[in-house]
Parts: C-alpha cells; structure tokens; sequence
C-alpha cells in the first residue's frame, strides 16, 4: 500500500503486513517508520502510548528487532489503516 507520508513522501506498506495474525508478516524497519510518519507518531510517543521502553520502538524502526503484532495494530491503527486484526488477505494472494 502507497501512501502519502506527513511530509509528502511516499511511503510503502506491503499488504501481507497488513493482516489478521494468522496471515501476517512482519513489518521491516521502513514499514514501520512509514506508519509511524502516517500516524503522525514518534517513536517515543508510540513507546508512551504502548507501554514499551523509547529504545525497544527505536530497535524495531532499525531492523534490530521485530515489532509484536498488538504494537504493530495499535500503529495501524492510528496511522489510519483500519483494524488488520480483522482482515483476511487481499484477493490473489496466497495464505500463509
């Protein structure tokens, strides 16, 4: 999914990233750096709103570490792309 960033830039989710946990996969450092920028987020504002210490939000837009799938639907939440946690995968693509 391409959208537009807070600065105009474009940013790139993929949609297998985008999924009820069973189909998921696991954001890269630039997808989450993207719905951060879509939501509007920093990381240290993510890390207040879930619960989580600044540096593991800053290894998980690194690459250092993955991110868990409830701190990934709290971002895509916020970052306007609905509740994953209740969607199936787009038509064409193969489940997990």
């Amino acid at each position: 999914m391409e959208t537009k960033g807070s600065y105009g830039e474009q940013v790139s989710i993929r949609p297998e990233c985008l999924c009820a946990r069973k189909d998921w996969a696991e954001p890269n450092a630039d997808e989450v750096r993207a719905a951060l920028k879509m939501a509007n987020w920093s990381g240290e504002e993510l890390s207040r709103r879930i619960g989580v210490d600044s540096r593991t939000v800053r290894r998980w837009t690194l690459g250092e570490k993955p991110i868990n799938y409830a701190s990934w639907c709290v971002l895509c939440v916020q970052a306007g792309l609905g509740e994953i946690w209740m969607f199936a995968p787009l038509a064409g693509e193969a489940p997990k």
